[in-house]
């Protein structure tokens, strides 16, 4: 029992310790992982002395703020995000917000994230396996699946999985028919960033809805306007200079613009794009998806 309550303020000790080293944002990330000193989530678990949510919600504060100092850096590293997460975890495996939020943080790409959607898979994965009842989960890993692997076959029994949960929402089975119908469609996905949006309250993750949602509406209109431009080009043999041709000749009724008000341009080929200032951005899928994660 000495020895217990002799370990606590070592236990804490080494958690203060962890907080000052990832604070310390003039360090390199290699020498933040050296500097890690409790990384083993088993280790801390047996040193927990049945403080196990405490110490839970403690790496989950690290995690998140490790996230945020680096989120809105370009070219930054989250090398101690999976670590800091797979502590948070194994303390305390019921705690939800650390599997939700964990794994927007993992998979997003480019400036806002990891970039690493397979340790989002495998995070979402463990939430399951210790909540089994909890159809939020199910929907994560339908959209992890969708947006990030174009695994439409996962993503529909990941979502179906949900809908069978007592009190899981009826859209869940829409999504997997979705799925399987048209998995890889602008329309389904403008779905799913729509139920993200509308059941989310986090702003950081409204905002990232919404302008995906920007993004998808924009890469639908510019679809819409190149087969306008095909019918052009079919009846005058070259492609029109600008939308206000395809207006004059009676193929738009107006000048389209974008979510954000900004009209779309025509490339020289006759190609719609969004305007160089517009903030628009359509989501780009990678057309090789990243490996699936291992079971």
């Amino acid at each position: 029992m000495w020895i217990a309550l002799a370990a606590i303020p070592v236990l804490f000790a080494s958690l203060f310790l962890l907080q000052v080293r990832i604070d310390a944002r003039t360090r390199t990330e290699a020498q933040a992982q050296q500097e890690l000193m409790l990384r083993s989530p088993a280790a801390i678990d047996k040193m927990s002395l049945g403080y196990n949510s405490l110490l839970a919600d403690v790496y989950w504060t690290r995690a998140v703020q490790y996230y945020g100092s680096r989120v809105a850096t370009p070219h930054a590293t989250f090398g101690l995000l999976w670590p800091l997460l797979d502590i948070t975890t194994t303390l305390d495996p019921k705690l939800l917000p650390a599997y939700h939020f964990g794994a927007i943080f993992l998979s997003q790409t480019g400036v806002g994230g990891a970039g690493r959607p397979d340790l989002a898979v495998k995070l979402v994965k463990r939430g399951i396996a210790a909540n089994p009842k909890r159809w939020g989960l199910y929907a994560d890993l339908g959209f992890l699946y969708y947006w990030h692997f174009q695994d439409y076959k996962d993503a529909a029994a990941a979502y179906l999985a949900g809908s069978k949960i007592a009190h899981g929402p009826s859209w869940m089975s829409i999504m997997a028919a979705r799925m399987d119908q048209k998995g890889g469609s602008i329309e389904t996905s403008r779905m799913i960033w729509t139920q993200i949006y509308d059941s989310n309250k986090n702003p950081t993750i409204r905002k990232m809805a919404l302008d995906t949602l920007k993004g998808l509406k924009a890469e639908q209109d510019e679809a819409g306007i190149d087969d306008l431009v095909t019918q052009y080009r079919q009846r005058f043999g070259r492609p029109p200079s600008s939308t206000a041709e395809l207006r004059d000749t009676g193929l738009l009724r107006g000048i389209p613009v974008d979510p954000d008000r900004y009209p779309y341009v025509l490339e020289p080929d006759g190609k719609a794009a969004l305007d160089p200032h517009s903030p628009v951005k359509i989501p780009r899928v990678p057309k090789t998806p990243p490996p699936l994660p291992k079971n």
